[in-house]
Order: C-alpha cells, then sequence, then structure tokens
C-alpha cells in the first residue's frame, strides 16, 4: 500500500515524543466515516481513503506496540512494525463483515508485531518450541495476574504456578524469566517535551481513543471466545472434557483425578489432552483465516 511513505515514522532522531504528538493529530472516525472511506477502498481502491483509514489508528497501533516494551529492541520499531500490521488490516478489511476497523486491525498489529520480535530474539535465547514462545509472549501477562512483580528471581511458589499456567518446565521459567528481565519501562516513564516534562501515558490518553480501544479490546476477546467455542466441534466428547479441565479452568484439574474419572493412566489422560489441544489450535487456525483473522505467534 502506497500510503506508508506519507506516515510519520517514529525514529530515535526524531524522538518519540515528537512522534507521539504528531500521531494525535489525525482525528478520530465515526463509524459512518470510517465505513464509507472502507467502501471507497475496497471497491475503488482509492488510496486517500486508505491513508485515512491508516492515520486515525496510528493511535492504536503505538499503545499496543507499548505493550510489547521489554523484549530489548527499538520502540521506534516496535511501533514501525505495529503500522506495517495496521496497513495489512486496512488493505483487507471489509466493512460489511459488521466490526469496526480497530477490532480488526488489533489482530493484525499484534501478529505483526510478535513476527517481528520471533524474528529478532536468536533461536538460541528463545528456543524452538510453541511452549517457548508461548512462555515469551506471555510471561509478564502471567506475573502481573499472580502479583509477582518483584526484580530478579521469582520465589519458588511463583515459579511453580507460571509453570504450571503455561505447562513448561519451572527450569525454562527460571531462564526465561532472568533473560527478559530489566528491560522493562513504564508507561508513566518521563519523556522530554517543549513545556517541560510529561510521560509516554500523556501523549498517548485520549478519552475517544480510549473508548475505542476499549471497546476493540472487548470486542476482539468477544471473538475469540467465538472463534474458541467454534472450533471445539473438532473434539469429541472426551476430548472437550478433558482439555476444558486441564486449559480452560482457572483451577486446573490434576491429571490424578481425570485419571481416575476415565479409568485410564494419568500419562493417557496427558496424551489426550496434549493432542487435543493439538486440534483445537489447528481448527482455530483455519477459522481465522477463513475469517481473515491472522492467529498470534503461540
Amino acid at each position: 500500500m502506497s500510503t506508508y511513505a506519507n506516515l510519520p515514522a517514529p525514529s530515535p532522531e526524531q524522538g518519540m515524543n515528537r512522534y507521539l504528538q504528531e500521531i494525535r493529530r489525525f482525528p478520530m472516525l465515526e463509524p459512518e466515516q470510517e465505513y464509507m472511506l472502507a467502501k471507497r477502498w475496497v471497491d475503488h481502491q482509492d488510496t486517500d481513503a486508505a491513508h485515512q483509514l491508516v492515520t486515525s489508528h496510528l493511535r492504536l497501533a503505538a499503545k499496543i506496540a507499548m505493550g510489547y516494551r521489554g523484549y530489548g529492541l527499538p520502540q521506534a520499531e516496535v511501533i514501525s512494525e505495529a503500522n506495517v500490521g495496521l496497513m495489512q488490516a486496512v488493505k483487507r478489511f471489509d466493512p460489511e463483515k459488521g466490526f469496526r476497523l480497530a477490532t480488526y486491525a488489533m489482530w493484525w498489529i499484534r501478529a505483526s508485531i510478535q513476527e517481528y520480535i520471533l524474528r529478532s530474539w536468536s533461536l538460541v535465547k528463545l528456543g524452538t518450541t510453541s511452549a517457548q514462545k508461548k512462555l515469551f509472549f506471555n510471561l509478564r501477562k502471567v506475573k502481573s495476574k499472580i502479583g509477582a512483580l518483584e526484580d530478579g528471581d521469582l520465589r519458588p511458589e511463583n515459579v511453580a504456578r507460571i509453570a504450571r499456567d503455561l505447562n513448561v518446565s519451572e527450569t525454562e521459567v527460571i531462564a526465561m524469566n532472568r533473560r527478559m528481565s530489566g528491560g522493562d519501562a513504564s508507561l508513566n516513564a518521563t519523556i522530554g517535551s517543549e513545556d517541560g516534562t510529561g510521560s509516554w501515558q500523556d501523549w498517548l490518553e485520549d478519552e475517544s481513543a480510549d473508548q475505542a480501544t476499549d471497546y476493540a479490546e472487548r470486542d476482539e476477546l468477544d471473538q475469540r471466545r467465538e472463534l474458541l467455542v467454534a472450533a471445539m466441534d473438532v473434539l469429541n466428547e472426551r476430548e472437550r472434557d478433558i482439555l476444558t479441565q486441564r486449559r480452560l479452568m482457572d483451577d486446573p484439574v490434576t491429571l490424578e483425578e481425570l485419571s481416575g474419572r476415565y479409568d485410564v493412566s494419568r500419562e493417557r489422560i496427558r496424551q489426550i489432552e496434549v493432542r487435543a489441544f493439538e486440534k483445537l489450535q489447528g481448527r482455530m487456525r483455519t477459522l481465522a483465516r477463513e475469517r481473515g483473522m491472522p492467529l498470534p505467534a503461540s
């Protein structure tokens, strides 16, 4: 899409505060405006319409990109990748599907960022299994959920909880936490400005933008749930029950308990769980492709 050359570009030389100032100049779109612009792009390949759709969502891309700080990568490059994902979303967006561009774009923005991060981290640093990649992208979220916010090594009980939640070994949790520690930055961190000082949040916050983002996040969550429910039809009754009890419950049922319930060994329950999860992932990827939605790296 040729509109990319005309977009504000984050760079170390320019400074992030100046970039965030620039993207705040672009107005948010009303639903009717967004629909008409999207129709102009779909029906007539109107690049001016596409440019307006992209620029009106640059704050959304920046806000999502800020959620991926702490991977030791330049924030300007992460935002640039978010913008690439945003343009891919605009290119493929179908306004007749009934949802807003922000909802659809979040999938593409996150997928683009995650692919960039995976390319940037060497296989030696990251590891190659899907479980390790899941740990890589979810460690900070799980730490926050259980209140494990201390610097340095995690407490043994928190290591055990994270390992269980993400289905990896405790050794992998400890190693990944050490690799990723020390690089996180707060949205409240101070940055310079012409009027003195401010924070990332000062530049990103905007009442209408927050409302749009909150709506998009809720809508995306609803769509993910709908995708999960639809994909469950690939599983038989036993697989569905075991996967639900082991992967989808806040307090997962033990292998021992399920082995007693189904009168099979714990190893057999584990095998059924793994196979059911693989089948579910495959079905979700198929459904996501059919709906034009990329799946984030697992």
